[in-house]
């Protein structure tokens, strides 16, 4: 005779036997090898996101956070953030600014969001995707500006966070780098009327560091860190909408 379980298990239906359901698995996504071969700026991670977020009310998708792990650390660790202000994260770890510009679209102009809030730039910095070229990683911000403005879509452009040095690839000194870079942002935002969310005053050691306590490895900030970077954040965007 067999099992009900094992006929269940098969697709069968079988009365009176309910089990418990067990919570769909997380998507299996390619070694990042086989990603970067297949799907270089990684568009399968919010595919399926963005098909369900699209049809939300417009109150509950007013911002996309596009940006590389410092954005999507900031909607893993205070989703409440996101959720409770209509704001929708799409950070990737590791991206550079040509990747972020391939995804521009489908992860922010086909969500029709009022504003994008644009974290990138720091991951050019560090070599992640090949030796940098300042104006490569400016010619990518205006593009993405440039998309967004084109469709209606108010732009906020976040200063590069403070780095004294990279852990995974020490010795680039990126303080220089970073300051010349926020410096084009600042005016680069004045003269297409974006808004900047500048991060720098509130997080820098002075010395071109993060404050103690706000980072845990020196890039990627803490719970602390992120918490005083929400009032910016939130000053920012409410000047895009205002």
């Amino acid at each position: 005779m067999l099992d009900r379980r094992a006929l269940l298990a098969a697709g069968l239906a079988v009365p009176g036997l309910a089990l418990a359901q067990t919570p769909a698995p997380a998507p299996a996504w390619p070694s990042e090898e086989e990603r970067l071969r297949t799907d270089w700026p990684f568009l399968q991670r919010y595919a399926a996101e963005n098909a369900a977020d699209k049809t939300l009310p417009a109150e509950r998708r007013r911002v996309v956070f596009i940006g590389d792990s410092i954005t999507q650390g900031w909607r893993d660790s205070h989703p409440a953030f996101f959720a409770d202000n209509g704001f929708l994260g799409r950070g990737i770890g590791g991206q550079v600014t040509a990747q972020m510009l391939v995804r521009f679209w489908p992860d922010v102009v086909a969500l029709k969001p009022a504003a994008v809030h644009i974290l990138a730039g720091v991951n050019d910095i560090a070599q992640n995707a090949g030796p940098y070229d300042p104006a490569a990683t400016q010619a990518d911000l205006q593009a993405m500006t440039a998309l967004a403005q084109a469709s209606g879509i108010a732009v906020i452009l976040s200063t590069i966070l403070p780095v004294a040095e990279f852990p995974w690839k020490p010795g680039l000194g990126p303080t220089a780098k970073v300051r010349t870079l926020n410096a084009w942002l600042r005016a680069y935002a004045a003269e297409r009327g974006a808004v900047v969310a500048d991060y720098t005053r509130v997080l820098d050691d002075g010395a071109g560091g993060m404050k103690p306590g706000l980072a845990y490895d020196g890039v990627h900030p803490t719970r602390e860190g992120y918490a005083v970077m929400e009032p910016v954040a939130l000053a920012a965007i409410a000047q895009a909408l205002a």
